[in-house]
């Protein structure tokens, strides 16, 4: 188990001496073992300042953080209280990765363009890895191979990356206004009865908070896909009525052209 003194503790955890001491006097971690005057603390002191560190950007006051924490009785108990932050960042479904040298993304995609490579990465779909001797990556992780293999299905029947490309824009920033609708319904009924802010103090609370979470992504993944689907077949159906109509309107309107031009060829003679 790796060993800091108190200096070396605050550097590792991005925080001061004298936020440690202040958190230590507060009770919100432990005290450390004493070997002669020196003060050594482990990774369980740097795990807590961790976390106590991620609730303050999050916004969360002192008081809040003594709150929570003062429910805990052990040390394991904070990793399992903690595993909510976890449940909540980690990604709902993680889509197959792989990864490739550069040169053989370039080949898949047919371009070495930096940027549609740019705009592939800030949509998430890849991530550079390395950089070759030209300060280029060398090699990427690819994201998302089903987006990707899409993508490529799409591309060979004459679709350009960069009209894709738009469109996954476009689509993220709609789904983001979907995703902010379910995620403040979910705060929402967390908070009923309670107050914005509020932690789990218990192992009880901890336990319903977490089945919450995971219920809430599970409903709203499966919900969302089917809305999706459903909303597909609507505005399928209505853009093909739209564009039948269309197509029948310029068909019926070369036909009456060839009919005048018929009837002035015959006035003619």
């Amino acid at each position: 188990m790796t060993e800091y003194r108190i200096d070396d503790l605050a550097r590792a955890a991005g925080t001061t001496v004298r936020n440690v001491r202040g958190y230590q006097d507060r009770g919100l971690i432990p005290r450390p073992v004493r070997r002669g005057r020196i003060a050594i603390y482990t990774e369980q002191h740097l795990s807590r300042l961790k976390v106590i560190n991620d609730l303050l950007r999050r916004g969360f006051t002192m008081t809040h953080i003594g709150e929570f924490l003062s429910g805990l009785q052990r040390g394991d108990d904070l990793v399992d209280v903690l595993g909510l932050k976890d449940l909540i960042t980690e990604p709902i479904q993680r889509t197959p990765s792989e990864q490739i040298k550069a040169a053989d993304l370039h080949r898949v995609l047919d371009t070495d363009d930096p940027d549609l490579l740019h705009r592939m990465e800030r949509a998430g779909l890849i991530e550079p890895i390395d950089d070759g001797a030209a300060g280029a990556p060398a090699h990427y992780l690819i994201k998302d191979t089903e987006t990707l293999d899409a993508y490529r299905s799409m591309m060979r029947i004459g679709i350009p990356l960069k009209y894709l490309l738009g469109l996954q824009e476009k689509l993220d920033r709609d789904l983001e206004g979907s995703a902010r609708t379910l995620v403040t319904a979910g705060r929402a009924a967390i908070i009923e009865g309670r107050f914005d802010g509020w932690i789990p103090e218990s192992d009880e609370e901890s336990d319903w908070a977490m089945t919450f979470i995971r219920q809430l992504r599970q409903a709203g993944r499966v919900s969302a896909h089917n809305s999706l689907n459903r909303a597909l077949d609507r505005e399928l159906t209505r853009q093909l009525d739209d564009y039948l109509a269309i197509a029948r309107s310029r068909r019926d309107a070369e036909a009456a052209k060839a009919d005048d031009s018929g009837t002035a060829q015959a006035s003619g003679a």
